[in-house]
This record gives structure tokens, C-alpha cells and sequence, in this order.
């Protein structure tokens, strides 16, 4: 069973640390992280660049050409899943470590 996070962002630099850190430290480890940025005019990418650094096989970033709003975010980042359970997750949600495992 493989599960996929849907995590989308808009200018986030203040939350998305903890919030990666927080999916990252699951009890049920997740196969992968799908963000999808609705370009960010902030440090948003630069604290994702870090994770994917230090956890390559598990983030996936796409950074749109354009603004194309939330809703479109959540959906081109739930297309780019291939698990069989995708989470959706806002960039400023902090998750319990037994999120994955209920």
C-alpha cells in the first residue's frame, strides 16, 4: 500500500518547515510528497529545496508557470499522485504522528 501526500502552496515560508517535519515524522511513513506551489514570492521554495535535499526520493516539487488558484493546485497535485491513499494537506496544517496510521 503506498500512500502519496497532495500538499499545495502559496507564499508558505513561515509554516511549511513545520509542516513537512511533521509528514515527514509519521508513525506510517509515506511514499511520497507531491507539492505543488501556485508561485510563491517568497522563501517557500528555498525551505523546500532543503527537504529535498536531505529526502530526494520522497519530495516531488512542481512550481506552476502561472497562478492558477487553489482549487487547480489541489487538482494537478492530486493528478501527480500514484498512491493507492493520497492525503491532502495545506501548507500551514501541523500533523499528529499517527495521522497516516487511523
Amino acid at each position: 500500500m503506498r500512500i502519496s501526500v497532495a500538499l499545495c502552496t502559496y507564499n508558505g515560508e513561515t509554516f511549511i518547515f513545520d509542516q513537512l517535519q511533521s509528514i515527514i515524522n509519521q508513525i506510517y511513513k509515506v511514499d511520497e510528497i507531491i507539492i505543488c506551489d501556485d508561485c510563491s514570492q517568497d522563501n517557500t521554495h528555498n525551505v523546500i529545496y532543503q527537504f529535498q535535499e536531505k529526502y530526494p526520493y520522497l519530495i516531488r516539487l512542481c512550481i506552476n508557470e502561472t497562478n492558477i488558484g487553489v482549487n487547480k493546485n489541489f487538482e494537478k497535485a492530486l493528478s501527480l499522485s500514484s498512491g493507492d491513499y493520497i492525503f491532502f494537506c495545506d501548507q500551514d496544517d501541523i500533523w499528529k504522528k499517527q495521522k497516516t496510521k487511523k
